[in-house]
C-alpha cells in the first residue's frame, strides 16, 4: 500500500502554534527549521478560510530558524536567546515553545529551557511538536497537556459550583472555531453556567486557564480530541467530566445537548425545558420561513449527500441533514485519522445518532481515496450535495453537483463569524443550502415568479 497521501486535510503537530495563538495574548515560540512555522500557518489559517494571523501570529511568530550549525552543535543556546528576546519585546501572558523535526531529531532539550524560565516565575511552557509525532490534532492535545502540567501545575482546587471548562474543536483546523466556541458558551450561559471557553475572543485568556482546577465539571464536546486532557484533569484535580461526542447542529441535537448538560450539572429539568421551548419556538419560526417557499419544488432539490469532515462536525452535520432536512447519506468520510479507540467512539456515536446508516461511515484520511469512492457512488441521474473542502467543490463542479464548505482546506472563502453549531448554526446551514441551489441555477428557472435575467450571447459579451 502506498504511503503517499493525496489532498491533504490536516498538517503536522507543529501547527499547534495556532492553538497557542487562539489563547488571548498567547505567544508561540518556534524551535524549528526555517519555513516550518510559515507552512503551518499557511495551511491552518490561510487554507482555513483566510482567518488572519492574529496577535503575534502569521509571519511574526518568533522562530530560531534552525539550520546546519544547530544540527551539528545543537540549538539550545540559540533557543535560549530567542526566548529571552521574545519576553523582552513581545507583550504576552503565556509563551509556549514548540519544537519541529530538526530540533527533536538532534535531541535539543527544549523543555529544560522552558523550565528554567518558569523557575524564574516567567510564564513559559515547553512542548515537543515534531511533525513525525503526529498531526495538528495530536499537537493540540500536546499543548493542552503541557499548559496544564507546567503552567497551571499542582494546585489545590477551590471548586466553584456552576463553573464549566469546555474542551471541543481545534482552533483554525476547524474553520468555524470562533463561531462554534462562542455558540457553545452562549448555550451554557442560557443554563446559568459560568464558562471557561479557553480560546477565542470570548475567553479571558490565562485567567481562565488558571481557573481550570476550580470547575464543577469539564465538558468535552468532541468524539476524541481533548479526551486525554479531561481524563488528565480528572486524575490531577479530581474534576469529573461529561463527554458529549456530537457537536450539536440544529434544534434536535442542540436541545438534546442542553438536556444532557443540564442533567449532569444539576439544573432543574423544568428550567431546562423552559429554555428549550423559547429557543425552539424561535428556531422553528425562522426555519418555516425559510422552508415554506420551497415546498412546491422540493422534489427538484438534491436528496443524497456525501460529507467529508473531521469527527466532530461529521456527526453533528450528518444528524442534522438526515433528521431535520430529510436527506440521505451516501457516504460520510472521517478525515482526522483517529486511533482505533477514537474510531470506535465515533462509530458508536454515529450508530446511536443514525442507526440505519452505520455502513455509510468511512474512516479515510487520504482525500484521493475519498474522492474516488464518491465518484464511484455518485448517481448521474440525481444531483447530490457534497459537503467538504475546496477539493469537494472541484469535484462538485466537475460532476454538476452542489457543494458546501464544512472542512479544510477552504481557499476561496473568508470565514469570520460563520458556523453551523447550535440553533442559529442550523438556520445558517439552511440558508447556505438554499443559497447554493439558487447560485448554481439548479432550480431558479422552475420557481414560479422567479425570472433569471437573460444571458447575452457570448460574442456580444466579448464585444462589449
Amino acid at each position: 500500500m502506498s504511503n503517499l497521501m493525496e489532498q491533504q486535510r490536516f498538517t503536522c503537530a507543529l501547527a499547534a502554534q495556532q492553538t497557542v495563538l487562539a489563547i488571548p495574548r498567547g505567544i508561540p515560540i518556534i524551535h524549528a527549521g526555517a519555513g516550518c512555522s510559515t507552512k503551518a500557518f499557511n495551511f491552518a489559517s490561510h487554507s482555513s478560510g483566510f482567518q488572519g494571523g492574529g496577535y503575534a501570529g502569521a509571519n511574526d511568530v518568533s522562530c530560531t530558524n534552525a539550520a546546519e550549525a544547530e544540527v551539528v552543535f545543537g540549538g539550545e543556546k540559540k533557543l535560549d536567546r530567542l526566548v529571552d528576546g521574545a519576553l523582552k519585546v513581545i507583550d504576552g501572558d503565556l509563551y509556549v515553545i514548540l519544537t519541529g523535526c530538526t530540533s527533536d531529531i538532534v535531541g535539543d532539550d527544549s523543555l529544560s529551557v522552558a523550565l528554567r524560565y518558569a523557575a524564574e516565575g516567567r510564564p513559559v511552557v515547553g512542548v515537543e511538536t515534531a511533525g513525525f509525532k503526529g498531526s495538528n490534532y495530536q499537537g493540540h492535545e500536546f499543548v493542552l497537556g503541557a499548559i496544564i502540567d507546567q503552567f497551571i501545575g499542582d494546585v489545590q482546587p477551590k471548586v466553584r459550583k456552576g463553573l464549566v471548562n469546555v474542551f471541543s474543536v481545534v482552533p483554525y483546523q476547524d474553520p468555524f472555531w470562533r463561531f462554534d466556541l462562542e455558540t457553545i458558551k452562549a448555550l451554557l450561559n442560557l443554563l446559568g453556567f459560568e464558562v471557561n471557553i479557553l480560546f477565542g475572543s470570548r475567553s479571558r485568556g490565562v485567567r481562565e486557564w488558571k481557573d481550570i482546577p476550580n470547575a464543577q465539571f469539564n465538558l468535552l464536546l468532541s468524539p476524541w480530541v481533548g479526551l486525554s486532557a479531561v481524563e488528565h484533569l480528572k486524575e490531577k484535580y479530581g474534576t469529573p467530566f461529561l463527554h458529549y461526542p456530537v457537536l450539536p447542529v440544529g434544534a434536535l441535537e442542540t436541545s438534546r445537548f442542553l438536556r444532557a448538560v443540564g442533567e449532569y450539572g444539576g439544573i432543574p429539568k423544568e428550567e431546562v425545558e423552559a429554555i428549550i421551548r423559547v429557543e425552539e419556538d424561535r428556531y422553528y419560526e425562522y426555519f418555516s420561513a425559510a422552508v415554506d417557499p420551497l415546498t412546491e419544488f422540493i422534489d427538484l432539490l438534491p436528496a443524497d449527500f456525501f460529507l467529508v469532515a473531521d469527527s466532530a462536525y461529521a456527526l453533528g452535520l450528518s444528524g442534522f441533514l438526515v433528521r431535520e432536512m430529510g436527506y440521505e447519506p451516501q457516504g460520510v468520510y472521517i478525515i482526522d485519522d483517529p486511533a482505533e479507540s477514537g474510531q470506535n467512539r465515533v462509530a458508536s456515536a454515529f450508530r446511536e445518532l443514525l442507526p440505519d446508516y452505520g455502513d455509510r461511515l468511512v474512516f479515510e484520511p487520504n482525500g484521493g481515496i475519498v474522492q474516488d469512492d464518491i465518484k464511484r457512488k455518485l448517481n448521474p441521474r440525481n444531483k447530490a450535495w457534497l459537503f467538504g473542502s475546496t477539493w469537494e467543490r472541484f469535484l462538485a463542479e466537475d460532476t454538476d453537483n452542489l457543494s458546501v464548505y464544512v472542512s479544510v482546506p477552504i481557499n476561496s472563502n473568508i470565514i469570520i463569524t460563520r458556523g453551523f453549531t447550535g440553533y442559529d448554526g442550523g438556520l445558517r446551514l439552511v440558508e447556505e443550502l438554499f443559497n447554493r441551489v439558487f447560485q448554481g441555477r439548479a432550480i431558479a428557472g422552475n420557481v414560479r415568479g422567479f425570472q433569471t435575467p437573460p444571458r447575452e450571447p457570448e460574442q456580444k459579451r466579448q464585444e462589449a
